[in-house]
């Protein structure tokens, strides 16, 4: 940050300049709404899904972990899936109340980011001179960076990248 003193006085510029901070962090969803199911354990010698076996399984397997939670349904063996298997997992997971998402937990991450960068309500941010905050404990996906940069241009002053004391120019409205 950058003050200036005079006698006795401290000036935040920074604070004084207007200018107005999105932290991408804030939209991801919590680790504890997101579960992982991953074929690959039901798979007969970790190659191919044995129709009556898996149907065996699914009936023995205990739901409670992916009760109410968003469901990233994968396979992490080399194998080939058929179609039936996640239809019957959606299924099962529609009976206990998940969202069943065809991906890994890092996709639906960054989908269910997305879907929250939609929903944000950019008129907060007309006028503003707006910085999409840059440095993160948390990684965040390229994507979200074009989401929400399409998403506010159409309604900000000025669009930066970083932090209020560090910024990386983006857009000015003329």
């Amino acid at each position: 940050m950058t003050y200036l003193c005079s006698m006795d006085t401290i000036v935040n510029k920074v604070a004084e300049s207007g200018i107005v901070t999105l932290n991408l962090e804030q939209y991801l969803p919590k680790p504890e709404q997101i579960a992982s199911l991953d074929i690959a354990p039901f798979l007969f010698k970790g190659m191919i899904l044995r129709e009556k076996d898996f149907r065996t399984s699914l009936l023995e397997l205990d739901w409670t972990p992916f009760e109410n939670k968003q469901v990233a349904v994968f396979c992490s063996a080399d194998a080939i899936i058929p179609m039936w298997a996640y239809m019957l997992l959606a299924t099962y997971l529609y009976k206990c109340g998940a969202t069943p998402f065809y991906g890994t937990v890092a996709q639906l991450t960054e989908h269910l980011l997305l879907q929250a960068i939609d929903q944000i309500d950019i008129s907060t941010y007309t006028d503003s001179r707006l910085v999409i905050k840059g440095c993160s404990d948390i990684q965040i996906p390229e994507s979200a960076y074009f989401k929400v940069s399409q998403k506010v241009l159409p309604v900000v002053k000025s669009l930066m990248y970083g932090e209020p004391c560090s910024t990386v120019p983006i857009y000015k409205k003329k």
